[in-house]
């Protein structure tokens, strides 16, 4: 008797850069899914070189914003005809639409995770009319899907609210799974302050900055690194220099989070909204102190002492103190929280549900 093969879940991205949603798509290639083949449709660039490096069936083709609606649709219906998955799995918005469209007519399953959606509707489309028309257009295209996933409890609540899937379409809440170290590290005290984020608006950096410099009169010490990219880098060197922290504070750019996290004392996340936060679980990982907004699903991570008001600079500032200065005060990551095995197997139980009822 010949044993037939694993069926194949196609994942649809529309990003090439190594933010994260591109981890939890490596970590997924890394681990695999029970029971299933994976290959991977997203532009060309550093993403697709990660899962090269890994041995992914990874494949590039024209499908993110810039190249468009038509030449997206096209490619992922030609990856669809060409490798007959019996899961098409999109990730991000753009990819959601155009997987939708793409496999019109199509046997395959069609599965989406929602890792970006927020309670205010202007952090991601900047203007009432816009957000209105995403919330119709994601309303439609998950008309058509087999499964939802959500990456937090907030995350799902905020589905429910704001693009009301059918009551036929199971939504699941499947949470980003970290493998917890073999012996949990031990960490000295200090000040190295850090955020690991894109240097946006939505990431209320300023915040951190004016927490950062109550800190940095009573310990004049401490050092903070804003990491990572984005159109608001040039407004934050200017507002450090006007906070008189400039000397203390440092733009490396992007960096791996791992390598920032082992040499850091506390991460702070100030954002006005965050689902499943890698940068907050990495922290857990690595011993760091964890300070962050109570928004979205950080309450989910954190426990409430590590949870605290943006509009608040000295109340930061005593947060990152405590934390800093007292590695015992800390939060851990909750012995229950997922390993990445078990995300895999959570996403393997959605994929069975999804494709049984077309069988």
């Amino acid at each position: 008797m010949v044993l037939s093969a694993r069926p194949l879940a196609l994942w649809v991205l529309p990003v090439s850069d190594l933010g994260g949603v591109a981890r939890h798509v490596l970590d997924v290639a890394e681990v695999g899914v029970p029971g299933w083949r994976l290959a991977v449709l997203c532009p060309p660039g550093p993403l697709a070189d990660r899962l090269r490096a890994l041995g992914a069936d990874v494949r590039t083709a024209p499908v993110g914003p810039d190249d468009g609606v038509r030449a997206s649709v096209a490619a992922v219906r030609r990856a669809v005809r060409e490798l007959a998955p019996a899961v098409v799995h999109s990730h991000l918005s753009w990819a959601d639409v155009v997987a939708a469209a793409a496999t019109l007519g199509s046997p395959a399953a069609l599965v989406t995770t929602e890792h970006g959606i927020a309670d205010d509707d202007l952090v991601y489309h900047g203007t009432a009319w816009r957000a209105r028309l995403k919330e119709a257009l994601h309303t439609a295209r998950l008309r058509r899907a087999d499964a939802v996933v959500a990456v937090s409890g907030a995350t799902a609540r905020s589905i429910t609210r704001k693009w009301h899937p059918g009551a036929r379409t199971p939504l699941h809440v499947v949470r980003n799974g970290l493998d917890r170290p073999a012996t949990p590290p031990v960490r000295e005290p200090g000040l190295h302050v850090v955020s690991v984020s894109r240097l946006a608006p939505e990431k209320r950096l300023d915040a951190l900055l004016h927490g950062f410099a109550v800190l940095h009169r009573e310990h004049p010490r401490a050092r903070l690194t804003l990491a990572g990219t984005g159109p608001d880098e040039a407004a934050l060197r200017s507002q450090a220099d006007t906070l008189d922290v400039a000397g203390a504070v440092t733009f490396p750019g992007h960096v791996e989070a791992a390598d920032l996290l082992a040499r850091a004392d506390v991460l702070v996340q100030l954002s006005v909204w965050e689902n499943c936060s890698y940068a907050l679980l990495e922290a857990l990982g690595h011993g760091c102190g964890v300070l962050a907004s109570p928004v979205g699903g950080n309450p989910e991570i954190l426990p409430r002492a590590a949870l605290v008001d943006p509009r608040d600079p000295a109340a930061v500032a005593a947060g990152v103190v405590r934390q800093g200065l007292d590695p015992t005060t800390r939060p851990r990551l909750d012995p229950a929280w997922p390993t990445r095995a078990d995300m895999t197997a959570a996403v393997s139980a959605v994929y069975a549900g999804a494709v049984e009822p077309r069988r």
